[in-house]
C-alpha cells in the first residue's frame, strides 16, 4: 500500500483529474479500459500501484501519453523522457477541453502532412568535418 504523498498518489491523482476533465465517471473509465471499477478507485486513491499495461489502457482512454503516466508512476525517469512532442503537450494540458485537444491535434497533423507532401526529399546532413584546434 502506498503512503500519502508518494509517487503512486501522484499518478492516481493525475488519473482522477484527467478522468474528471474528460467528464467520465469512474464506472465509464473502468468500462473503457477493462479495469475493474474497485481497482480503478484504489489506483486513484493511491492504494494500488498500476502495472504498465493498466497505465497504457488508462492513457489510451484518457487521451494522454502512456509515457507521461509511466513517468508519474515512477516507471520511467522524467529526465530521460521529457515531453517532447506537440501532441504530448496538447494531450497533457489539463486546461484544454477534450474537444479543443482534438481540434488542435487535427490542425497540427494536417500541417505536418501538408508539409511532408510539399517538402522535397532532402539528402542526409553531411558528416561534420573535424575541427583543427
Amino acid at each position: 500500500m502506498a503512503r500519502r504523498g508518494s509517487t503512486f498518489d501522484s499518478v492516481g491523482e493525475y488519473i482522477a483529474d484527467r478522468r474528471r476533465s474528460a467528464e467520465l465517471t469512474l464506472r465509464q473509465l473502468a468500462e473503457l479500459t477493462g479495469v475493474s471499477n474497485p481497482y480503478l478507485s484504489q489506483i486513484e486513491r493511491g492504494l494500488r500501484r498500476p502495472s504498465a499495461e493498466v497505465l497504457q489502457q488508462l492513457a489510451k482512454a484518457l487521451r494522454v501519453s502512456a509515457e507521461s503516466l509511466y513517468v508519474r508512476a515512477g516507471i520511467l525517469d522524467p529526465e530521460d523522457h521529457p515531453a517532447s512532442t506537440v501532441e504530448t503537450a496538447v494531450l497533457g494540458d489539463a486546461t484544454l477541453s477534450e474537444r479543443h485537444k482534438q481540434v488542435l491535434l487535427d490542425v497540427y497533423r494536417s500541417f505536418v502532412a501538408e508539409d511532408a507532401a510539399t517538402l522535397p526529399d532532402l539528402p542526409p546532413d553531411p558528416e561534420p568535418e573535424p575541427s583543427v584546434g
